[in-house]
């Protein structure tokens, strides 16, 4: 038996985004475990476990943040894979497992992946010009109180000529996902961009079905976006090339 933690990103899209070493790195575990509530991920568990060839067990918040010392116990003496969508490290609950199981003395692989933060690239967007990521949350995670904090860091961007990530809040249980249209309408209500400002809305990045929209945001706010996942990108000072790509396709949808 191995003694062993690996913690796997499956990508963006679907079962297929695994790569090989991921595959062969799940087919020798003892146990593998996915979780699914840091970030969407609409691929499919049935679908993995059968290109896998082995059960998966889906774990919840719970589990990971103040449960995990259970699993870093099954690594000391078995082979242990964690699934999660897009590149590992990305979400700070996984590094959180990294160095929980570095002081546990468990050895631990990371099989990297893509992310939501090397795909924006497809905008056109350079991504050394992007400045601190935001979360925009729904208003109830926040007692309808406004995040002062993350508008704070919009500003911030703006004001270093940065563009500005903006990741849209999830509740992955109920099957919820903000879409760009609320993220807008609260990006509105901090006065931290105006109706004139155009942005850009990425739209199910990694997938056959992605989508690319660039406008003011008054003319986006009008536009059905489809299905999950999004991201919004509050664009900072642009170099020619960005401006020349953008401009390219202004107003309408890249596939």
């Amino acid at each position: 038996m191995g003694c062993m933690l690996n913690i796997i990103g499956l990508g963006l899209w679907s079962e297929k985004g695994l790569t090989i070493e991921g595959l062969l790195t799940c087919q020798k575990s003892d146990e593998i475990y996915i979780e699914t509530y840091t970030s969407f991920w609409p691929g499919s568990i049935k679908k993995l476990e059968d290109l896998i060839g082995k059960k998966i067990k889906k774990l919840e918040r719970f589990d990971l943040e103040d449960n995990l010392i259970e699993i870093l116990e099954k690594a000391k003496s078995k082979e242990i894979s964690i699934l999660v969508p897009g590149d590992p490290l990305v979400a700070t609950t996984h590094a959180n497992i990294l160095v929980e199981a570095k002081r546990n003395g468990i050895k631990v692989r990371i099989i990297h992946n893509s992310s939501i933060y090397s795909a924006v690239c497809e905008t056109g967007l350079h991504l050394y010009k992007f400045g601190a990521t935001v979360t925009i949350p729904f208003p109830e995670r926040t007692k309808n109180q406004k995040p002062e904090s993350l508008f704070q860091k919009i500003i911030e961007n703006k004001k270093r000529d940065l563009h500005t990530l903006c990741l849209l809040d999830i509740y992955e249980k109920e099957k919820k996902y903000m879409s760009p249209n609320e993220g807008l309408e609260i990006l509105l209500e901090s006065r931290c961009v105006s109706k004139e400002d155009e942005v850009v809305v990425f739209c199910r990045g990694g997938s056959k079905t992605k989508s690319i929209f660039f406008d003011k945001i008054k003319n986006l706010l009008k536009i059905d976006f489809g299905s999950p996942p999004y991201v919004i990108i509050i664009p900072g000072k642009l170099h020619f090339t960005e401006k020349e790509f953008l401009d390219l396709f202004k107003s309408t949808r890249i596939k």
